[in-house]
């Protein structure tokens, strides 16, 4: 089984009337639009579920009272994130409310000179420093800190943990990272106090929306932060050979006095100080919240610590501290369809995107299993991605694996959550905990406090991710089609999916996994439903299904994840089908009855007698149509197809030969007008006589990989310790895609459309390669 497909995009030009005061000429703010406030409570509560209306409606809308254009879709936003020169992040300090007069008198009185930092400088200055700035981020340089890191939190924790009760922002969770963060940059220990005063000042000037009486305060605030700032490098420049992030700009700027400048080291420790903790002290805040907010989740990661890395993954993507960034359009261009003229300021809801249905299945579930939670754009993405990422990874980790260790009987107390009022960074002011020590598990067994789990620095490894299921039935469809209903093996909802989707099913001892279809209903969590062909000469996996799958046999899965997505907005669309590729077919119609949609279904087969799921199909009537070749009856799809339709999407899914009838058929229909579903590929087999060897080059971790002639893309990014997933191996799954930034791809695998290839910016590590000598991945 395999996937290719993307959704035709459609244009989101503005459908509503009533224009707001400081709307562009001519546009129509939507009634919703204009009430958007992302200083009100509900914004601060959850993101997310404000701005649902408009990922569901209208993905790019302006506002009027913020000025901004706000977009919510994942797409887009990475897009955005991508794309650095048409979208400036200039504007991501700017202060989003302006200060008055008196607020800024106070701030020059300080000599306030903020200027340029890795956060909101252009190219071609970011780039440079960025990359000489790298080496303290890297996983290598970052694995010293963590026993520095385990022993902070285990001693803040030794404070409370025979209380019964703690507010872990104000006794755990704000201090350690802000320690962190002053050990990472090379700072001597000052006030904390003092320091959380001024980080929270820069937060609200800069994100906020202060009052005119409280502006003069938050500027003396900030005022002394930035000479603060100062005095501390000062100090480090006496003795530049000390550990530190900051001790090694001072080194850099040594050999590169153009690229790292006094001003932008002043600034740099000023940000560095608000970066290096505030984010990952909310970031912590709200996954404890989250995880104990959800009992059961916090049970299995303290049954298994294995779980913690893929569970802060999770916590990032469902509630992370970033709720959103700024760009500055450089140019006119069009976001979602709609046109943004150059000069244009954007608010990119990064943690919309993080709930976007497109990309995540039911994204509001918290699924520590997902597979894609590394896809999270809390850190952002592309060349400005967040370069502490490791670090705060690191830290969240180890808080969990503490408070989990030695407090599994933590409860969330019953509590009002309040949080600072501001476009961007969110977290609890407040998180109060109880327990009954009585229970603490250290009373009982002090050899638990020597227990400790690995870190996972860098994203967590999904390919050995797995969700444990139990078969609840089998059923024999046809001789050799047996339909399996699975469930989770906790009895909790597994999580649910959208039609086009497959699983991943581990084949026992085998020691292989295989790809299947869903084909129940997707809109019930309690089960997931496959049909699988025992294919005698195929690979091994359906055999091994039919041999060993009975009722109540457990099982691990990985997934669901979509690569053959159908668009539930489409028009119309033509479902076509030949033998078992009627499985991702069956859950589209039942999509399409439930929307209304005008449809057809044509399923081709050996014999009825061969054709699984026939009978529940007979629901739809005449628009399903069968052709059993024992029968006599062929398919005219030269016919069907010989039109062009613009609003007519069509999905097919079965035999090689089958599909590639239709993409012959359908070359003269718009682009990917058709959508297929592969069982098998041959493009991807590597023939060393025939290729050459070539250099990926790896824009975050700075690092160069050559691919010789007889190795795979993949191959050498594992070779190189680079995580990536895969299953097939042959092109088909989609698993091991990454991002192309730049370097022409030799596409060989079944799953991206074709206008996916012409775009070049991703492509499947496992088969691809390189048209030319060099390619540049998003790694």
């Amino acid at each position: 089984m395999n996937t290719s497909s993307t959704s035709q995009s459609t244009q989101a030009q503005c459908p509503f009337s009533g224009a707001g005061s400081n709307a562009p000429a001519g546009y129509p703010v939507s009634p919703r639009a204009a009430q958007f406030d992302p200083f009100e409570d509900a914004y601060q509560q959850d993101p997310p579920e404000y701005v649902k209306w408009s990922r569901e409606e209208e993905p790019v809308f302006f506002s009027p009272k913020l000025g901004y254009w706000v977009v919510t879709r994942y797409e887009d936003i990475k897009q955005i994130f991508r794309d650095n020169i048409t979208f400036s992040p200039s504007i991501a300090l700017e202060k989003i409310t302006p200060t008055g007069p008196e607020a800024n008198a106070v701030l020059e009185s300080y000599n306030y000179g903020m200027s340029r930092t890795l956060v909101n400088e252009d190219e071609p200055a970011h780039m440079p420093r960025r990359r000489l700035l790298m080496e303290p981020f890297t996983v290598d340089a970052l694995k010293h800190h963590e026993p520095m890191v385990r022993q902070l939190t285990r001693q803040y924790v030794d404070q409370f943990v025979n209380d019964g009760k703690a507010d872990l922002v104000e006794q755990m969770l704000w201090e350690v990272p802000l320690t962190v963060a002053l050990h990472f940059l090379g700072v001597p220990e000052e006030d904390m106090d003092t320091l959380r005063k001024y980080s929270i000042a820069h937060t609200v000037n800069t994100w906020g929306r202060p009052k005119p009486e409280e502006q003069v305060a938050v500027a003396h605030a900030v005022g002394n932060f930035w000479q603060l700032a100062g005095q501390i490098l000062e100090k480090m420049r006496k003795n530049p050979e000390q550990p530190g992030w900051m001790q090694y700009g001072i080194r850099m700027q040594q050999t590169n006095p153009e690229v790292v400048t006094d001003s932008y080291l002043h600034s740099m420790m000023m940000a560095g100080i608000v970066a290096a903790h505030e984010t990952t002290a909310n970031a912590s805040a709200n996954a404890i919240k989250l995880l104990l907010s959800h009992p059961h989740v916090w049970q299995e990661i303290c049954e298994d610590p294995s779980l913690i890395p893929n569970a802060v993954e999770e916590c990032l993507r469902h509630n992370g501290s970033v709720a959103a960034w700024r760009r500055l359009a450089t140019r006119d261009v069009q976001i979602g369809g709609v046109d943004i003229a150059a000069g244009s300021k954007l608010l990119i809801v990064s943690s919309s995107a993080n709930h976007d249905e497109r990309h995540f299945a039911d994204a509001d579930l918290l699924d520590i299993r997902r597979e894609n939670a590394s896809d999270q754009l809390t850190f952002g993405y592309g060349s400005h991605q967040c370069m502490g990422k490791n670090l705060a990874r690191m830290e969240m980790q180890i808080f969990l694996e503490e408070l989990t260790l030695r407090l599994p009987h933590l409860r969330l107390s019953e509590q009002t959550f309040t949080y600072v009022p501001n476009t961007s960074f969110r977290g609890p002011e407040h998180l109060w905990v109880h327990w009954d020590p009585s229970e603490n598990p250290e009373r009982h067994n002090p050899a638990i406090l020597g227990k400790q789990h690995p870190v996972r620095l860098g994203e967590p490894s999904t390919h050995s991710l797995s969700r444990q299921v139990v078969v609840q039935e089998t059923e024999m469809l046809t001789d050799d089609i047996m339909r399996i209903r699975l469930a989770a093996a906790d009895g909790q909802t597994l999580p649910r999916w959208t039609p086009g989707s497959h699983i991943d099913l581990v084949c026992g001892d085998l020691g292989i996994s295989r790809q299947y279809s869903l084909c129940g209903d997707p809109t019930n969590p309690q089960v997931l439903e496959i049909a699988v062909l025992r294919e005698d000469a195929g690979r091994g996996g359906s055999a091994w299904v039919h041999q060993h799958i009975r009722s109540g046999l457990p099982l691990h899965i990985r997934g669901p994840r979509n690569h053959f997505h159908f668009d539930e907005q489409t028009k119309k669309a033509i479902l076509i089908a030949g033998g078992i590729g009627i499985t991702p077919i069956s859950a589209m119609a039942r999509a399409a009855r439930a929307r209304g949609m005008d449809y057809q279904i044509h399923y081709c087969g050996r014999s009825r007698k061969s054709m699984a799921l026939l009978a529940s199909l007979q629901e739809h009537g005449d628009r399903l149509h069968v052709y059993p070749a024992d029968e006599g009856r062929r398919a005219d799809f030269a016919s069907l197809l010989a039109a062009p339709d613009a609003d007519t999407q069509i999905y097919a899914c079965g035999p090689q030969r089958l599909t590639d009838c239709l993409q012959k058929i359908c070359e003269s229909w718009p682009d990917d007008a058709l959508h297929i579903e592969h069982f098998h590929s041959t493009l991807g087999k590597l023939d060393p006589g025939k290729e050459h060897a070539f250099e990926a080059e790896l824009k975050q971790t700075g690092m160069t990989v050559t691919v010789a002639a007889d190795q795979t893309l993949l191959e050498a990014l594992r070779a190189a310790n680079i995580d990536i997933q895969s299953d097939c191996e042959e092109g088909l799954c989609g698993s091991c895609e990454v991002s192309v930034l730049a370097g022409q791809p030799d596409h060989r695998d079944v799953v991206l459309t074709r206008s996916e290839r012409i775009a070049g910016n991703k492509m499947m590590s496992c088969c691809s390669r390189a048209i030319d000598q060099r390619i540049v991945l998003d790694l």
